[in-house]
């Protein structure tokens, strides 16, 4: 297992292992409900790309400028992000989080220009950054290692919750509430789970507080050091690929052209896309919760179910890219959603292989190396397919194919990682195996 080797129930605490418990849960799931609402507000725009379109007289390659700029700047703010989360703490980092986002949410419910909404969403992409990262740490400090897995894909599956919100409940207010009433409304959120944030949550249990950061961890030379270190682990590195080459599929769907695909270029109605979405985020959901289970109990699934996970992608989206006939079969569609499922559960194994090879210190910085990594390939595909789709007269045929393209290269990079990557896990579940040998219980 991750964290320090430990494996299944059999493996005793550390004294410097948190137990868990009820109150682990409830703090955690405070910060789990700031990156709920964090989830809620990126997909947004995903029920609202063809309104907006409309609202702001764009084509296809400026409405993906929305979520392109979202994500790049989620993207670039994962290295400082868990720097700042590894030397202040979730707490602080959350906070601030949110205040960034729901000012976002609230200028984009406001926006009358192109220009402003696109502020907005920059805003709203910065703040969301800040969430994720800081909930795993939340849970590396309150729960024991050997639950890692379990609760990043439980965190991931709440956050993904926050899909439904978008899809059941925002994609209707937009219909018949407006655009502002709608986002200026669902802000709203963002200020209720910060003050519960800053009321109720706290960084650690009490007697489990890390040890103070030396005067010399500061500065411009200790944060070149950090992420040096952390890039130099096998392991971060495979982990950064993993992530890569999972998420963004399923991403690029939920965030902005599943939608316009399904009515555009699949002839459905907007009820019946909204409903293909919802069961892309139900089967995360479920996927999620399986997945977890699975490789707490067997470390060594990691890499083929991320693997099986991207070929399965693949496979049927070229079934439905390749279908003879104009519009594939719901059947078939249907199959795509619920496959597609499996890609957020897939991307979170990324950060078990990072956890694993990186000592606490260091974890956040290692996540956001991982997290970028997703994020990337999801901004890329997004302007790619804007982009095909403007230069084809909208042929969704052509500007899906870029999915294949960076599954083989994140595909090359996992087969090329993976050996040195176990390898190195192995020596440092030998190295912590014997220390632990030697602590005093």
């Amino acid at each position: 297992m991750s964290g320090g080797g430990t494996t299944g129930g059999s493996a005793r605490l550390l004294p410097s292992d948190p137990p868990g418990g009820r109150r682990a849960m409830a703090v955690w799931g405070i910060g789990v409900a700031v990156y709920f609402v964090a989830i809620t507000y990126r997909t947004s725009l995903g029920v609202a790309g063809l309104d907006a379109a409309e609202r702001f007289h764009i084509n296809a390659s400026e409405l993906s400028t929305f979520s392109i700029l979202q994500l790049l700047v989620y993207a670039g703010m994962q290295i400082p992000v868990g720097l700042l989360v590894d030397r202040l703490g979730a707490k602080k980092v959350l906070t601030l989080g949110a205040v960034l986002y729901t000012l976002g949410q609230f200028g984009f419910a406001l926006s009358e220009t192109y220009a402003m909404a696109l502020g907005s969403r920059a805003l709203l992409g910065c703040g969301d950054a800040m969430t994720f990262i800081s909930v795993l740490r939340l849970g590396s400090r309150w729960f024991p290692a050997r639950r890692g897995p379990l609760i990043a894909q439980i965190a991931a599956l709440v956050g993904m919750a926050g899909n439904l919100i978008s899809t059941l409940v925002l994609a209707r207010l937009l219909h018949s509430l407006g655009w502002t009433p709608t986002f200026a409304g669902s802000a709203v959120g963002g200020i209720v789970v910060l003050a519960v944030l800053l009321v109720f949550l706290k960084d650690h249990p009490k007697g489990f507080e890390p040890p103070p950061a030396p005067a010399r961890h500061t500065g411009a030379a200790f944060v070149r050091r950090q992420i040096a270190d952390a890039w130099r682990e096998p392991g971060t590195r495979l982990g950064m690929w993993v992530h890569f080459t999972t998420q963004f599929p399923a991403m690029v769907f939920l965030l902005l052209w599943g939608l316009p695909f399904l009515v555009e270029a699949q002839g459905l109605s907007r009820g019946a896309a909204g409903d293909l979405l919802t069961l892309v985020v139900l089967a995360n959901m479920a996927i999620g919760l399986i997945y977890g289970q699975v490789i707490a109990r067997h470390h060594a699934a990691r890499t083929p179910l991320a693997l099986g996970t991207v070929a399965a992608t693949a496979l049927m989206w070229a079934l439905t890219l390749a279908w003879p006939a104009d519009h594939a079969p719901v059947a078939l569609l249907t199959a795509l959603c619920a496959v597609m499922g499996a890609c957020g559960p897939a991307s979170m194994i990324g950060f078990d292989f990072a956890r694993p090879a990186n000592p606490p210190e260091r974890q956040g910085t290692a996540s956001g190396i991982v997290n970028m990594g997703g994020f990337t390939a999801s901004m890329t595909t997004l302007l790619a397919v804007g982009v095909l789709l403007d230069a084809t007269g909208d042929n969704y045929r052509i500007a899906f194919a870029s999915v294949f393209v960076l599954e083989a290269l994140g595909v090359s990079q996992i087969l090329r990682l993976r050996r040195s990557a176990a390898r190195r896990e192995r020596e440092r579940m030998v190295v912590s195996r014997v220390e632990a040998v030697h602590v005093p219980v």
